[in-house]
């Protein structure tokens, strides 16, 4: 259930029987001491596991050994059968983890600064294919930054930094309609001795080449994603189920819809999408957005948060959004309430803020 949320695997019909018996023997209390100590260092239940906790709780905190020191941390706190020794890997883990996320919050902000430098506000002259590099970024955050900012700008994005003296090591992560590893196939048969090893597959991928290369390859590589993706391809696209009834909308009800499915890759949890009025709206944790939401057709006030949220767009300023959401509950000192996780917020028939 873990390896198959956390490498984002898809769904099949296969899978979601594995990955539901597999988070309901956690449940009940039959996982191993190491996925259930990540759980609740991570402030999950384990009697309450869903599996986006797998992917957002448990899976960052074991690849965060990794990416900031040794794997072997990971691996012995899942081999682990003696819950005192889990819960020392587990806080070593969760530790490992925090600096991470740190790392990689000073690296965003320093990739969307080299895309401000650029002149590159609102995508205008954004190259189809984007390579940002930074001698001094994290080798094992370079992939999580190519994320993010691919997810911030909807296309295909590169992040290098040093690996030695001489050559520069990157990650790559990709949208549809462009297949990354080929892309980079095509770059390297077109320019032989450019690459110096590639691999990969459809969204990711990661390469390495010669320092003084760096400045050709980004004019290779966004030729070849010219080749493939189109400008209306480039713009992020949210699909909704449409709007849900108000008196739908309720504790009950998500509870069932939370543990109706093991969602994921290929079987994405239900969207929906519908105008609200923006009762109030504050910052939290300095990147997140927590709003209290009206329906526009009147009703109860509804408690939301947009993760990442763009704090200069709409969402500070006007009073009416049309909102794409997903349902959730959010437990805070033992107490479960119904709120709605913000994927998009645009103006009624308005710009995107995703």
């Amino acid at each position: 259930a873990l390896g198959t949320v956390a490498d984002v695997v898809a769904m099949d019909r296969v899978n979601r029987i594995l990955v539901a018996q597999g988070l309901s023997r956690i449940r009940a209390g039959r996982g191993c001491a190491g996925i259930s100590t990540l759980l609740r260092i991570a402030r999950r239940d384990p009697a309450r596991v869903v599996s986006s906790d797998m992917g957002f709780a448990v899976g960052p905190r074991l690849n965060a050994a990794g990416r900031m020191d040794d794997m072997g941390i990971g691996i012995d706190c899942l081999l682990s059968d003696d819950v005192g020794r889990a819960e020392r890997y587990a806080a070593e883990l969760d530790a490992l983890n925090r600096e991470r996320r740190e790392t990689e919050e000073a690296m965003r902000e320093q990739a969307l600064a080299i895309v401000e430098q650029m002149h590159l506000e609102e995508g205008s002259g954004l190259p189809f294919g984007l390579c940002l590099y930074d001698p001094e970024w994290h080798q094992g955050v370079v992939g999580i930054l190519a994320s993010r900012i691919k997810e911030r700008l909807h296309r295909p994005v590169i992040a290098f930094s040093d690996s030695s003296e001489t050559e520069v090591k990157g990650s790559a992560r990709s949208v549809p309609g462009l297949h990354i590893r080929d892309a980079l196939d095509a770059v390297a048969t077109a320019h032989p001795g450019m690459l110096s090893k590639f691999g990969g597959h459809a969204m990711a991928a990661g390469l390495s080449l010669q320092r003084d290369q760096l400045e050709a390859f980004k004019q290779a590589f966004d030729a070849e994603v010219r080749r493939h993706l189109t400008e209306e391809e480039l713009h992020a696209e949210v699909r909704s189920d449409g709007e849900l009834d108000l008196d739908r909308i309720d504790l009950p009800q998500v509870e069932q819809l939370r543990y109706a499915m093991p969602w994921g890759q290929g079987f994405v949890e239900p969207i929906f999408d519908g105008l609200f009025d923006v009762v109030s709206r504050r910052i939290v944790g300095e990147k997140h957005l927590k709003l209290q939401l009206r329906p526009a057709e009147g009703g109860e006030v509804m408690e939301a948060i947009a993760f990442f949220a763009d704090l200069q767009g709409p969402a500070m300023s006007e009073d009416r959004l049309h909102v794409a959401y997903k349902l959730d509950v959010n437990e805070w000192r033992g107490v479960r309430s119904l709120q709605l996780v913000v994927e998009s917020m645009q103006l009624p028939g308005g710009s995107h803020n995703g």
